[in-house]
């Protein structure tokens, strides 16, 4: 043990939580599904002098990822990883290859999911069976190379070197950042994120970029995704990459799809926002704390159904006021985001949810008063706007989830799964009763998400498959009771079913390493 290099002893010891003990599986729903993974060299290739470039020890890696082709990705990184290759560095170079080459432009979305995934992948791999966890990852390698084609084909852009003689000094970047974003001003608002990497502490930046991240309904939601999954990464694999992916983020945040400056103009996207501003400085002192109640739930959802965003907004500052509790306002949030889904399922209300999830995650996490309280209302009056968003995309249904039906199911768990996800799309409605039954009859969440997530491994063949998954089995833990299991069940409208066809991509990792 001694004779070995530390960075050899962390390799070795991802190498055998990740890797060891993998058997052929037994099924789609039992057993292990990919055997051992291995290596080959480094790969060393030329960027444009002009490109950012990362740190010396994670940017051959990048560029390993960036220049083998897409059918031989899988089994040259396979090799990779059992020679020792760790997790973390899969994790940050497959993360920021996206950041380099993937613009999230001409929205916060598209190609650009290859991006906003990582983390709903690494959560994945966090929660699942130790000889699964490189599945999730494997899949969003897949993913990059995919949207890394699609970019290519629209304009092949690179992120540039910052300009460094125009980067603020410490004392001035918050001021300079903040100025930029409110004006809309790409140009500053990149060379001062590029100093808030530099200057500031990771909560400090969580605490500003969370000012700007709700603030328009452009992108659906998207800048919110991408700030808490960023975030979120950075967390993981280290804030010591975190200039490039700042800079990516005030890119991203910035895109209002060609229309005039919106510091200078007063355009759809942005109203909500000025009565959220008005409406959240007028919340009484003391509001993080009230009672929890399941009339107000109620009535929220009623909003939800036919109201505008500006009457959402007004309903949760009057309730706050009134004693009721932040949490209270979230499981209406959380569960009308799931009935909108129910009404419809697709693009539009999947992302009410995955919006929903981030939204939540900055409220948790930021420190500002004041932000917490915008992004609290903000998220309220969003729900309208996917609502909107719905109806010009075809028929919104009138299912309610207060009146979901429990549905019988067998007492045998193995059975039960097989009888839950043989409906999953097929028949919804179904299958959300009989969710909801397993559920109500204290069986357990647990082998009802750890299927689900299973079945998005085999099955998956979106970025949404990970997102939606990952967002709807972390937020059923954040609400409240009497609520939570009408929220999971909502999920059989869009999650995998066993009906579904195999992605592949497990028999090709097995291929490649056999």
């Amino acid at each position: 043990m001694a004779a070995l290099s530390r960075r050899q002893l962390l390799r070795a010891s991802a190498a055998g939580v990740f890797v060891s003990g993998a058997t052929a599986s037994g099924g789609p729903l039992s057993g292990v599904l990919v055997p051992g993974l291995g290596r080959v060299a480094d790969s060393q290739t030329t960027l444009p002098p002009d490109a950012v470039q990362f740190r010396d020890e994670i940017e051959p890696l990048v560029r390993f990822i960036e220049e083998t082709p897409r059918d031989s990705l899988m089994e040259q990184m396979g090799a990779r990883v059992r020679s020792g290759l760790p997790y973390k560095d899969v994790l940050a170079a497959l993360f920021l290859a996206g950041i380099r080459n993937i613009q999230p432009r001409p929205a916060v979305g598209f190609k650009f999911h290859a991006v906003l995934v990582v983390n709903s992948a690494h959560v994945a791999s966090l929660e699942s069976p130790s000889a699964d966890r490189w599945l999730p990852i494997f899949w969003a390698l897949d993913e990059f190379k995919s949207s890394q084609t699609r970019d290519v084909s629209e304009g092949n852009w690179t992120m540039s070197a910052v300009a460094q003689s125009k980067i603020p000094s410490p004392e001035n970047t918050v001021s300079m950042f903040e100025t930029a974003m409110r004006q809309w001003d790409e140009s500053a608002a990149d060379v001062s994120a590029a100093a808030v990497s530099r200057y500031l502490g990771a909560t400090q930046t969580l605490d500003l970029f969370a000012k700007f991240a709700a603030r328009d309904f452009r992108s659906i939601g998207h800048k919110a995704i991408y700030l808490a999954n960023s975030w979120r990464t950075l967390q993981t694999i280290g804030w010591e990459y975190s200039e490039p992916v700042l800079r990516s983020l005030a890119y991203a945040m910035l895109n209002h799809n060609g229309e005039p400056n919106p510091a200078e103009s007063d355009l759809g996207p942005d109203r909500s926002w000025k009565l959220v501003q008005k409406s959240a400085a007028e919340i009484r002192n003391g509001w993080q704390h009230g009672r929890s109640d399941s009339g107000a739930v109620t009535e929220l959802l009623q909003l939800f159904r036919s109201g505008t965003p500006d009457e959402a907004i007004q309903l949760a500052a009057r309730q706050l006021n009134e004693g009721i509790s932040p949490q209270t306002i979230y499981d209406a949030i959380h569960v009308g985001s799931a009935e909108l889904l129910m009404r419809q399922s697709g693009i539009v209300a999947l992302h009410a949810m995955t919006t929903t999830n981030a939204i939540r995650f900055l409220f948790d996490n930021t420190g500002n008063d004041l932000t917490r309280r915008e992004l609290l209302l903000q998220n309220v009056a969003f729900l309208p706007q996917f609502r909107e968003a719905m109806v010009a995309r075809g028929t919104v249904g009138n299912v309610r989830i207060d009146e979901l039906t429990a549905k019988e199911t067998s007492t045998n768990s193995e059975q039960a799964m097989q009888e839950i996800f043989a409906d999953v799309r097929v028949n919804a409605e179904a299958a959300a009763g009989r969710m909801f039954g397993w559920l109500e009859r204290g069986d357990g969440a647990r082998e009802l998400i750890h299927t689900a997530r299973r079945l998005i491994f085999l099955k998956g063949n979106d970025s949404h498959d990970y997102k939606f998954s990952t967002a709807v089995m972390e937020d059923f833990y954040k609400i409240s009771g009497d609520w939570r299991n009408r929220f999971l069940a909502s999920g059989a409208y869009q999650l995998r079913s066993l009906s579904d066809p195999d992605n592949g991509l497990i028999d090709r990792i097995r291929k490649s390493v056999g």
